[in-house]
């Protein structure tokens, strides 16, 4: 069941299309439970497709396909590294390794006191800063050596505790 609220920011960015393209909608809608539920549910997909007029699959495929969308819940800081070929070849494979072992857990996992979700991402745009990552979709750090790395970690436990 959408709430009130829920479905009235549905109707905003419906409504920015024409009656027969609201399907183009999607991708903020999925934005829009993840902002209230923190990440995209099975149920909430659903939840969207029927809105939308989609087959469930197809909001799947929108939801599996983009990094921005979690489809478990995360860390109060989700940090997603590059390793795509350009980056592996400028040590964002090493990167990520730093990551698990200063933090305490592999690639796609959260620590134990909810602060971090660690993710390997298939491409962020910035070869030639890399190693590159990206904090909670939004915040880009490029080249991330393993004291810089190190640095973000400690600044963001003391921001986060």
């Amino acid at each position: 069941m959408i709430s009130e609220t829920t479905q009235a920011r549905f109707d905003r960015e419906v409504a920015k299309y024409p009656a027969e393209q609201k399907q183009s909608a999607v991708m903020a809608c999925l934005q829009i439970v993840q902002q209230e539920e923190g990440f995209v549910s099975a149920e909430s997909e659903k939840l969207v497709a029927d809105y939308l007029g989609m087959a469930p699959i197809a909001v799947h495929e929108v939801t599996t396909f983009y990094n921005m969308y979690n489809q478990q819940p995360v860390g109060k800081y989700k940090l997603n590294v590059c390793t795509n070929l350009p980056c592996q070849l400028r040590d964002g494979t090493k990167a990520l390794k730093h990551l698990e072992h200063k933090l305490g857990i592999a690639m796609g996992q959260t620590t134990s006191d909810g602060l971090f979700t660690l993710q390997q991402s298939e491409c962020l745009g910035a070869c030639a800063d890399s190693p590159v990552m990206l904090v909670n979709d939004i915040h880009m750090c490029s080249f991330m050596s393993d004291d810089k790395l190190d640095q973000l970690i400690d600044g963001l436990k003391s921001a986060g505790a």
